[in-house]
């Protein structure tokens, strides 16, 4: 009998099975500890990742936001460009941004779905921003070099070179913000988380702005050295526009100065006054049929008429065309501005000449060419040899380069942006660039097609405009629905002194029969966008009929006003708004300016 032999308390155990030897003679690991292995490998990294594109995106949060605080305190328009250490300061916060959000991990994560977006609108925001900042720095110190005192000599001329150098600084810096520009466009902030979108919108909306600032000054700056007689003298005339007597573009012709520019240097050659450019029979220049049906031949007769059309380039052609008409010589370009932008020059310059004795300055300079000449000098011929002689101070001072380059820089971008002080060139390059800007004034002729206007024009052939308080402003806004719009109100108030109605009749005018004098009679004319819808005009909040033309391919809508003294009046319409906004071009008077822009809150 076979016996089996045993272990006490627990049975013998099979030998395990024999298996198969390993290549290369080892065992292999098991396949899940690996993949268990690999997995946490890879969690790891996923949130070590994710932790360092939470910290980059931490650097790159802090940055725009201290980005955005400093950026408060910046104007980022042309003139901005002025403040070096302000953009300084901007860049160290929009280079960090940037850094951060150009990190390699960063740029990996974008590539997660629906996260990598909100990554990506980051990136754009920040880098496009450096770039912005980066490309206005150089532009910023040459410009402040230049506003030092570098950007004129002893004796006041120009320094071409210089302002050819800041050119080529400011057309680079046009540059890159176009670039950025087209770069944040392409973001959607729709796709964007709330914390995002609004950023985003602000960024874009900012970047936008400035382009269509800095573009514009490029191209401006580009023209100006030529201008200034880099390549040969140039002859232009300065057109002093008296508000005291409204026309749609500020007041009428009151005087011009002959200003010759060669190599830099300023000069005044000639004075004249509008007794010295009388009327001509015939207009200087065709007149279309539409000019015709809204001024008549007076137009292109009389000089001081050339201002009553909104379109600037159309004033300076006509007065450039009546004055080789009287005096034989041709001119290269025409300046025109009023006795507020003057002031505010000579505020810079300090105070210039009063031909009657004494010297001129701020309110004290407005108030004498508008209301005090009339007594000094009560015939028409001797206010306006006075008012010619005081605008002829001016040109003189700030040709000898008297004042503050800063203040002077400050003072003229407030007459452009007032619609105070226009520029028109006789060369057609240049004229193209001008009236693509503010500075051109070209309402009809210039890429303003769906800006609206509401213009002045006195009818009592007198100076009661001088004491004409007039404002805008804007209510009952719909920025939502199918046709939104705002209604613009243009408020007129007339307070003449107690004795007007026995003034002289240069400050009186000829009202006409059976109206008492010392009212002011005023044609107001509302002016479509191209295209565009007649504005229904309400004064007082009723209706106001009037005749309608059309001009340009806008309508005209024109309607009387008639302001006793004392007396005020409301003139309302209602503007469509295109993309949230609208501005609305305006008669520059003495109390307010020529333009008003109304946006939509974000």
């Amino acid at each position: 009998m076979d016996v089996t032999p045993t272990v006490t308390g627990r049975p013998a155990e099979a030998a395990p099975p024999l298996r198969p030897p390993q290549a290369g003679g080892t065992p292999r690991p098991h396949r899940g500890r690996t993949v268990r292995r690999a997995l946490a490998g890879l969690l790891l990294l996923v949130v070590l990742a994710g932790a360092w594109v939470g910290f980059r995106a931490w650097q790159a949060a802090t940055a725009l936001q201290d980005a955005r605080r400093q950026l408060a305190g910046v104007d980022l328009d042309a003139a901005a460009l002025t403040s070096a250490a302000d953009l300084t300061d901007l860049h160290a916060a929009t280079s960090r941004a940037a850094a951060a959000a150009e990190d390699p991990v960063w740029r990996l994560a974008e590539h997660v779905p629906w996260l990598g977006d909100q990554l990506a609108a980051v990136r754009v925001v920040a880098t496009s921003l450096d770039d912005v900042v980066a490309g206005a720095l150089p532009a910023a110190d040459d410009l402040a070099v230049l506003l030092d005192g570098g950007a004129r000599g002893a004796d006041g001329r120009f320094d071409l070179a210089a302002l050819g150098a800041v050119a080529t600084r400011v057309a680079d810096t046009a540059g890159a913000v176009s670039a950025a520009r087209e770069r944040l466009d392409r973001v959607e902030p729709d796709a964007l988380v709330g914390p995002l979108a609004d950023p985003v919108r602000q960024a874009q909306d900012a970047v936008d702005r400035l382009d269509r600032a800095v573009g514009p000054a490029a191209r401006v700056a580009g023209v100006l050295p030529a201008m200034l007689g880099a390549d040969g003298p140039r002859t232009y005339l300065v057109l002093a526009l008296n508000p005291a007597e409204l026309r749609a573009a500020g007041g009428i012709v009151g005087a011009v100065v002959e200003v010759r520019v060669a190599d830099g240097a300023v000069d005044v050659v000639a004075i004249r006054t509008t007794a010295d450019l009388r009327g001509v029979r015939d207009p200087v220049l065709p007149l279309s049929d539409e000019e015709r049906a809204l001024w008549g031949d007076g137009l292109g007769r009389w000089v001081q008429n050339a201002s009553s059309t909104p379109d600037f380039p159309r004033t300076a052609a006509l007065v450039a065309a009546h004055w080789a008409t009287v005096s034989g010589d041709p001119v290269d370009g025409v300046l025109g501005t009023d006795p507020v932008a003057v002031a505010a020059l000579v505020d810079a310059t300090g105070p210039v000449p009063d031909p009657d004795g004494g010297t001129l300055a701020g309110d004290g300079l407005v108030r004498a060419l508008l209301r005090d000449a009339y007594v000094r000098h009560p015939g028409a011929e001797a206010s306006d040899a006075y008012f010619a002689h005081v605008a002829s101070n001016v040109v003189a001072a700030v040709g000898a380069g008297q004042g503050d380059p800063q203040r002077l820089l400050a003072a003229g971008r407030r007459a452009v942006d007032e619609r105070r002080l226009r520029v028109w060139s006789a060369r057609a390059d240049e004229q193209r660039v001008l009236a693509a800007t503010v500075a051109g004034g070209a309402f009809t002729s210039g890429p303003f097609a769906d800006d609206p206007g509401l213009f002045l024009d006195d009818a009592t052939q007198g100076k009661l405009g001088a004491y004409l308080d007039a404002d805008v402003t804007f209510r009952d806004a719909r920025c939502v629905g199918p046709d939104p719009f705002v209604t613009a109100v243009v408020r007129l108030h007339l307070e003449p002194p107690g004795a007007v109605a026995s003034a002289l009749p240069v400050v009186v005018g000829a009202p006409g029969e059976g109206v008492a004098p010392g009212t002011l009679l005023t044609s107001v004319s509302a002016w479509s966008g191209r295209d565009g819808e007649p504005l229904v005009v309400r004064r007082d909040g009723a209706p106001a009929t009037g005749r309608v033309t059309r001009a340009d391919g806008r309508v005209v809508v024109q309607v009387a006003s008639r302001l006793a003294p004392g007396a005020t009046q409301e003139l309302a319409v209602d503007l469509p708004l295109h993309d949230g906004a609208v501005t609305l071009w305006t008669t520059p008077t003495v109390t307010s300016p020529g333009a008003a822009t109304f946006r939509c809150p974000s």
